[in-house]
């Protein structure tokens, strides 16, 4: 049966929609790449409209993050796609982690939590305000026994004077860590405010300073992720690397690619598109785990389109196409979101993700996935 969908510019067109999702074959553990999805938070839309700054509803949200484990994936949490810094506060991030990093344990599942500054909601007023900042959520993490993110801050963006200040938060952080952390680089892309992150516009120069953050202390560094969505920077970076500090790709344009890697080496990944494709992303890469580059290819290089879709500028309204293809694909029971950034993207925007992941077949029931999209449709005044 034929669904109309809005194009960009509103003309309704013709779409038949798949009968059957893509048959995929894993084979776990996955052996050959660490593969984190940085997944979702699920709002609850019963206390959205309440006063607490994020009404989440933990049940399906940690119902998502189980999901992804038994897809072999491990769970990058609290981080830029639950919504950090857009919805989701610092008290109820830290819950979030608490729940997580114990949910993880009873499965056995591998998880790393993002460490920010985002309690700080004014101008910070010093250096070490910053560094306390962020001191208060490794506790939190490590407390709570998973693996520390050190994510970018706005705060330190805002007050650092140059690449000496970031080599002083950042080793101050990392001499007093309790286990290897994952180094974040976040581009202005996913965040204007973070514009000229360690101490320059130049990437060549910032990329300098965040190297020497690295060589500083090697042991405390278990990998990079670079979110730049620049493929040769982040292969150029990798190459440089010490032994043993792994290049987690955030390179949502570009996976495919960086994660098969070249003769030289190759990408982790750590990526927001890999919340809605984790069963593809799993079959991808126990594909590659047998050697075979090719067929790791032809099962992953199709998503690209969707992700380059769901990623376009305004780039951190990411977010919205990934709640919205998990409510497609039957993982939550509405499409509303933490802060009401359900409307950040426009209905053909919505309209082009559903066609774009069902060409892909990532829907496990493609009837449900057209039953939804047509309600939503018909919601706008659209006779789908």
């Amino acid at each position: 049966m034929t669904i109309q969908l809005p194009d960009a510019s509103g003309v309704l067109r013709g779409y038949v929609p798949r009968s059957q999702s893509a048959a995929l074959t894993t084979d776990l553990p996955l052996r050959s790449r660490v593969v984190y999805s940085a997944a979702h938070v699920v709002a609850d839309p019963l206390r959205a409209a309440a006063d607490e700054p994020a009404a989440v509803d933990w049940e399906s949200t940690l119902a998502f993050r189980r999901h992804l484990w038994a897809h072999g994936l491990g769970v990058a949490e609290a981080m830029d796609t639950a919504q950090r810094g857009m919805g989701l506060d610092w008290p109820v991030a830290a819950e979030l982690i608490r729940r997580s990093s114990a949910e993880a344990r009873s499965v056995g599942g591998r998880i790393a939590c993002g460490v920010g500054t985002d309690q700080l909601t004014g101008p910070a007023a010093s250096l070490a305000e910053v560094t306390a900042a962020y001191e208060e959520q490794l506790a939190v993490v490590e407390s709570a026994g998973s693996q520390a993110v050190l994510m970018a801050s706005r705060a330190l963006a805002s007050i650092a004077k140059g690449p000496e200040d970031y080599l002083q938060v950042y080793g101050h952080l990392l001499r007093q860590s309790s286990d290897r952390v994952i180094l974040h680089w976040l581009g202005p892309m996913f965040d204007p405010a973070l514009a000229g992150y360690w101490g320059s516009d130049d990437l060549d120069a910032a990329t300098e300073t965040f190297l020497d953050v690295i060589a500083a202390h090697p042991d405390k560094v278990d990998g990079v992720k670079i979110s730049l969505l620049d493929a040769r920077r982040e292969v150029e970076l990798r190459r440089r690397l010490p032994d043993g500090v792994r290049c987690y790709t955030g390179d949502d344009f570009n996976y495919p690619e960086l994660i098969a890697g070249d003769a030289q080496g190759f990408s982790h990944a750590l990526l927001g598109i890999f919340d809605p494709l984790a069963p593809l992303a799993a079959a991808a890469v126990s594909t590659l785990d047998t050697g075979d580059t090719d067929g790791f290819r032809r099962l992953l290089d199709p998503t690209v389109e969707l992700s380059r879709h769901l990623f376009c500028a305004p780039t951190r309204f990411y977010k919205t196409g990934v709640v919205l293809l998990a409510w497609l694909a039957g993982h939550q029971q509405h499409f509303t979101m933490v802060g009401g950034l359900q409307s950040a993207r426009s209905l053909p925007h919505l309209a082009r993700a559903y066609e774009l992941a069902d060409r892909v077949g990532l829907f496990p029931d493609p009837a449900l996935a057209e039953a939804r999209m047509r309600g939503l449709l018909t919601l706008h005044g659209v006779d789908a």
